[in-house]
């Protein structure tokens, strides 16, 4: 088939594709036409100084001369004879043709007299001479009257003189145009690669939004956002307004010019911006806070400009920035004097657009970020961003919402369960049960599997949070039986406290850099107490409690569950307020301004204070934590042994050690324990 006439998928003929190789043809074609028609044909003579050139027409040996004036140079051709017979020429017997010599000469009518006065003074030497010999009595008569004439004596000496007064226009043009060429030819491949990439060399100040309308709409609607439904209906009222704006207009409201959506990582901002894409009829720009941000002064001001005139020329229609705050953040926070310059006048210039002199009738704002706090105030008054809507980590109900929407294209067996995988992943984003959906079923696809099994999700949880499985680790029984205890520690002290989360599964399997883990499923409190807290700091030091009442030595391992412990004291003293001695005091800035700071919002007592205050509170914890072992030491024991008999325990066998778990108001759901060889295991998250 001939290459021309290839085809594409549509059954269209595809253009040839345009080969760069011939670039680099043409610039080694100009190359060699530089060369050739610039190079140097004289560069095999020799430079002369006005003495040797002296020399040289005294001994009556130049054949010819060459004044070249756009080189200003003068090229002695030498006798071929002279070259054969003397040897001080032998250097030029391979090069009779010559040029032999040169010397530079600015001005043709000072070399020719020079060239004159010399040949003069010897031909007038010769010729007095020549006088005071037939002036002598010895010379005969026919020789005196035989004297040549002095014309004939300068013609020996005088040899012929070429004059090249033209200069190489096509050289010195090529030597001009060629860098020139160079330039142009860089510039335009540079502009053919920013425009691949949707910029250009003279585009670099155009909008990079990517535009959304009934040609280029997304397949995806509300019903494919699940757990997000009080963040739903503020963007649905906005996409209902731009269908319907009599609606609204007829009572005399007006809809928000700009709502900013508010969320941790994951929980699906744009997911909900892309929902309003495909449910609103009217054009959707899309761009990320970064694109307006260029290495180039005021490009990101002049982008700013350009993505509103284009809104304005195709509203009604909705403008979504994801991570504004790369160019939101608040202003004057700098170290460094000048650093922020450009980011600024690009938030200046977005502030001017999104409420200026000029009106956006019809132009809505959407704007993401994980940042609220470090926005800029003025981005976020009324008028610009009316509404905030946060986006939280869902519930248990919007978590069981989203394993129903990313499992529709999956095949599930008869016993999955997905409001019991709802309940095993308390914390987890839309992001995160996504992950867990597909997870499951690389792992069913691994074992072979005609459809994805229950124990497939517990195996892709564990594997999310914990990390892969390294059974392969090689462990000493001595270390082996000390984290069966430190984790048996755990799940002890949890067993006994109130307020501590309900166990779910112990293992000493390694997983990640963990060593063993505990899962537990912790209740969803809005609010929390210092008795809560406090139980909870237990449970996290119960693996070091049990490593001094059993071994009377501590360990490294319980590195995770100290740094946990001492972060929640603090934030229980500094930050919220749950000391006596430190009082009703919090010393958290909510704005971020601590970011940029160096010195601490207390003085050098108070943080003496509060040191020790979260060392007893932490070493009060690490004592309730040994009490309860130490009066439970047999069942720790047994539980420990059971620990490193089968590696993986649960809630079940905690049951039948400790009886019933005295605070729970009723039964937790029993989970079905996987086989041995398939069990995966959590990190030492506890």
């Amino acid at each position: 088939m001939n290459k021309d006439s290839r085809q594409n998928p549509n059954g269209q003929k595809s253009k040839p594709k345009f080969n760069f190789l011939w670039i680099y043809i043409i610039i080694f074609l100009a190359l060699g036409a530089v060369y050739f028609f610039g190079r140097d044909t004289h560069n095999i003579s020799k430079e002369i100084d006005d003495l040797r050139f002296k020399e040289l027409v005294l001994s009556k040996d130049i054949a010819k001369a060459e004044y070249v004036q756009k080189e200003e140079k003068i090229y002695i051709y030498l006798k071929p004879d002279s070259i054969d017979k003397k040897n001080d020429y032998a250097e030029f017997r391979k090069s009779l043709d010559g040029p032999h010599y040169y010397f530079t000469q600015t001005d043709f009518k000072v070399f020719n007299d020079n060239l004159n006065k010399i040949i003069d003074d010897r031909v007038g030497v010769e010729y007095d001479e020549l006088l005071r010999q037939s002036s002598n009595d010895t010379l005969p008569d026919a020789a005196s009257q035989n004297l040549p004439k002095k014309e004939e004596m300068i013609n020996q000496y005088m040899f012929p003189i070429k004059q090249d007064n033209s200069k190489s226009w096509g050289g010195e043009l090529l030597v001009w145009l060629f860098p020139m060429a160079l330039l142009l030819l860089f510039l335009w491949m540079s502009s053919r690669a920013m425009r691949g990439a949707g910029g250009g060399m003279f585009n670099i100040g155009k909008s990079k939004a990517q535009l959304f309308d009934e040609k280029s709409k997304l397949n995806v609607s509300f019903k494919d956002v699940a757990g997000l439904d009080g963040a739903k209906e503020e963007v649905e009222e906005i996409v209902d307004f731009l269908k319907n704006p009599k609606k609204y207009t007829e009572l005399g409201g007006k809809i928000p010019k700009g709502a900013l959506l508010v969320g941790p990582p994951g929980t699906g901002k744009t997911l909900l911006a892309r929902a309003v894409a495909g449910e609103a009829k009217v054009p959707f720009f899309s761009l990320s806070g970064s694109d307006f941000v260029e290495m180039f002064v005021g490009v990101g001001a002049s982008r700013v400009r350009d993505l509103f005139k284009t809104a304005k020329e195709k509203a009604p229609c909705i403008i979504f920035i994801d991570e504004i705050d790369a160019i939101g953040r608040a202003r004057g926070r700098s170290v460094m004097s000048g650093a922020n310059d450009e980011r600024e006048s690009t938030l200046n210039q977005l502030l001017t657009e999104m409420d200026g002199f000029s009106t956006n009738t019809g132009v809505i704002i959407l704007a993401a970020t994980n940042r609220a706090d470090v926005l800029d105030s003025a981005l976020l008054r009324a008028g610009r961003f009316d509404r905030q809507i946060h986006v939280e980590l869902p519930n248990l109900m919007e978590r069981k919402g989203i394993f129903e929407v990313h499992v529709r294209k999956l095949k599930l067996s008869n016993d999955v369960d997905l409001e019991f995988f709802a309940r095993q992943t308390p914390g987890f984003s839309g992001a995160d049960i996504a992950n867990v959906c597909n997870e499951a079923a690389l792992i069913a696809a691994r074992h072979a599997k005609k459809s994805i099994e229950r124990e497939d999700f517990l195996a892709a949880i564990d594997r999310i949070v914990g990390g892969l499985e390294r059974r392969s680790s090689i462990i000493s029984q001595e270390e082996k039986r000390v984290i069966a205890f430190h984790e048996a520690g755990h799940a002890t002290v949890s067993w006994f406290l109130e307020y501590a989360a309900p166990l779910t599964k112990v293992t000493i399997v390694p997983r990640g850099k963990a060593l063993g883990a505990a899962w537990y499923t912790p209740e969803e409190r809005h609010i929390t107490n210092s008795e809560q807290m406090f139980d909870e700091m237990c449970a996290l030091l119960g693996g070091r409690a049990a490593e001094i009442s059993v071994f009377g030595k501590m360990y490294t391992g319980a590195q995770n569950d100290l740094e946990r412990a001492t972060k929640m004291a603090f934030a229980m003293i500094v930050y919220y307020g749950l000391n006596p001695v430190i009082g009703n005091l919090s010393y958290y800035d909510s704005t971020g301004q601590s970011d940029y700071t160096f010195n601490r919002p207390y003085s050098e007592q108070t943080a003496q204070n509060i040191d020790q205050q979260v060392r007893e509170l932490v070493e009060s914890a690490c004592s309730r934590a040994k009490s309860i072992l130490e009066q439970n030491k047999e069942k720790l024991t047994i539980l420990a042994e059971k620990l490193i008999e089968k590696e993986v325990i649960f809630a079940e066998d905690l049951e039948s050690i400790y009886g019933k778990r005295p605070f729970d108001k009723k039964e937790p759901e029993k989970t079905d324990a996987p086989t041995e060889d398939k069990t995966l295991a959590d990190s030492d998250n506890h």
